[in-house]
Order: structure tokens, then C-alpha cells, then sequence
């Protein structure tokens, strides 16, 4: 089978491509901060990434993306509240 170029699909260099890669950023470092144990800044760089991400899904129509992320900024969100408020 002869090599295929592969085309991109996703957009380059526009709003959400910016957004997409700091909150690659985002979750990356929180991940970080997590493994040395560093909470609740590991959390809120998490929460901001995958925020981040269900913003470029909301732009490109991903409903995969927005699925995802929406339970993740759920799921993170409810952590900072019982952390700070005891909820």
C-alpha cells in the first residue's frame, strides 16, 4: 500500500488552536502538580485545560469533546467546592 499524505482537518493558527494548545499546557502542568502532590493548584490547572478544551469543542461542533469535558469540569469543580467549602 503506497503512502498516503494525511490532511489536516482541524483548524491552524485561528482562536481555537490557541486555545487547544495552552490548555494542553494547562492540563499537562496539573498533572505535574498532582504527582508531587500539590492541591489545590493541580486541580485548578486541570480544571482551566479541560475547560479550555470544552470551549474548542463547543467551536468545532464536537460533541465527543464537549461530552468529555463538560463531565470533567464537573467532576474537578465539585473536588474545588468540597475542598474550599466542605460541600
Amino acid at each position: 500500500m503506497p503512502n498516503k499524505p494525511i490532511n489536516k482537518v482541524t483548524p491552524l493558527h485561528d482562536l481555537s488552536w490557541y486555545v487547544k494548545w495552552c490548555s494542553v499546557a494547562f492540563v499537562i502542568v496539573g498533572w505535574l502538580l498532582a504527582s508531587v502532590n500539590i492541591y489545590p493548584h493541580s486541580v485548578i490547572a486541570q480544571l482551566t485545560g479541560v475547560a479550555g478544551w470544552l470551549w474548542v469543542g463547543y467551536l468545532w461542533h464536537d460533541r465527543a469533546l464537549i461530552v468529555l469535558n463538560s463531565i470533567g469540569v464537573a467532576v474537578l469543580s465539585l473536588g474545588l467546592l468540597k475542598h474550599f467549602f466542605g460541600v
